[in-house]
């Protein structure tokens, strides 16, 4: 028997032979058709999801509840653990994945990853013979974020130092873990994919100069200062108009506007993902307007990935780490309706210029951002983690 048998090691060439087998550990306002969903795409892995919602894709779901005092926070800062975590047998998995650094989900995977490893006995069935690998997707891309600062946010954080893989989305990411001082030999980049058979230019192109706003009704992505820039955009191009996607708090701000039939604009409100993939192959530009919080600044934008595979110039303000995303000759502008009107302006004014750009950014994402390209990318992350503890000791 060879000391990796011995130790209940998988060897390399059986790992890449057999199904990966993934418990994801979901957010209680995990969005559809993203990180889950990608890790579904991945070659060979099987996927099961603790969730409150019924994931999209090849998933196994386990509907799943959720301890939530207040809802005060959302998303990866939601106060909020999963039940049922403990009932799983991690003899079944090879991976337990969840998202972000800071949710407390992640900490429950952690404490519970610790635990089977613990108990685990030698000649236990998993990848490495001593449990689950652990995995950390993140976004995050400050490198002092606030919620660092609260216990339960910081514990988290803390609970993942020694996961084996943490997987960034964007550089900014990999720069911010480097900065809290996790190490670099786990991290791994791989930027996301967009489904560039369902987002794709329209047959011909837009005649009508309609600017496509899709994205939450909120402050912090700016749908107020698209709408101030909107009369400016009219005086130079008066049938512009705007077509506002979306829900939240500044949605009555948008009615006021829609309602008013000189504005040009029309609300159309929430769509599903095929009415998106419409929506922008019948708009001639793309646009938002972000702008940071105390908490948050923009990571990417897939919202600019999808416009850009659907042939579209984007014009939005520079925020955060969004020129991962939006490249030159797109346009990243200062937060200012008129820096705004003149950017959407020129591109509705000229036709050519439009066209160049979009096909160009129809190229990059085909050629960086393919949706099963990148999860491939992602499952190949993922291997080389499994190789590198099938092939000696483990931490």
């Amino acid at each position: 028997m060879s000391a990796d048998e011995a130790a209940g090691l998988t060897p390399p060439d059986v790992a890449e032979q057999r199904d990966r087998r993934m418990l994801w550990v979901s957010l209680p306002d995990q969005r559809v058709r993203r990180e889950l969903y990608w890790m579904s795409l991945m070659p060979r892995t099987r996927v099961t999801a603790l969730a409150q919602q019924e994931p999209a894709g090849d998933i196994t779901w386990v509907p799943s509840t959720y301890r939530r005092p207040v809802k005060r926070f959302v998303e990866a800062g939601a106060l909020a653990w999963v039940r049922g975590l403990g009932e799983q047998d991690p003899a079944r998995y090879d991976w337990v994945t969840s998202l972000e650094l800071c949710s407390l989900v992640t900490g429950q995977a952690s404490r519970w990853r610790r635990a089977a490893r613990r108990d685990a006995p030698a000649s236990s069935p998993g990848r490495r013979g001593t449990g689950p690998l652990q995995a950390v997707i993140t976004w995050e891309n400050l490198p002092d974020q606030p919620l660092y600062r609260l216990p339960p946010y910081r514990q988290a954080v803390d609970s993942c130092r020694d996961a084996d893989l943490l997987l960034c989305m964007v550089d900014a990411a990999r720069d911010h873990l480097l900065a809290n001082g996790f190490d670099d030999e786990l991290i791994r980049v791989v930027r996301p994919g967009v489904d560039t058979t369902l987002f794709h230019p329209a047959d011909a192109s837009a005649t009508e100069p309609v600017i496509a706003f899709v994205s939450p009704l909120a402050e912090n992505k700016g749908i107020d200062r698209v709408l101030e820039a909107m009369p400016l955009v009219r005086r130079r191009v008066p049938d512009a108009r705007l077509v506002v996607a979306g829900r939240g708090p500044l949605r009555p701000l948008v009615e006021r506007a829609a309602a008013d039939p000189r504005s040009g604009v029309e609300l159309v409100g929430s769509l599903d993902t095929p009415g998106v993939a419409d929506l922008l192959r019948r708009a001639a530009v793309f646009t938002t307007a972000p702008r940071p919080t105390w908490k948050w600044t923009e990571q990417l934008g897939l919202a600019y990935l999808e416009a850009q595979a659907s042939g579209l110039p984007v014009v939005t303000t520079a925020c955060g780490t969004n020129d991962e995303a939006v490249h030159p000759p797109n346009l990243l502008l200062e937060d200012s309706a008129e820096a705004l009107a003149d950017g959407l302006a020129g591109f509705l004014e000229d036709d050519a210029r439009r066209a160049e750009v979009g096909a160009a950014n129809r190229a990059r994402m085909l050629a960086e951002h393919d949706l099963l390209g990148q999860s491939a990318a992602m499952g190949r992350a993922f291997a080389d983690i499994e190789r590198r503890h099938a092939s000696g000791p483990g931490r």
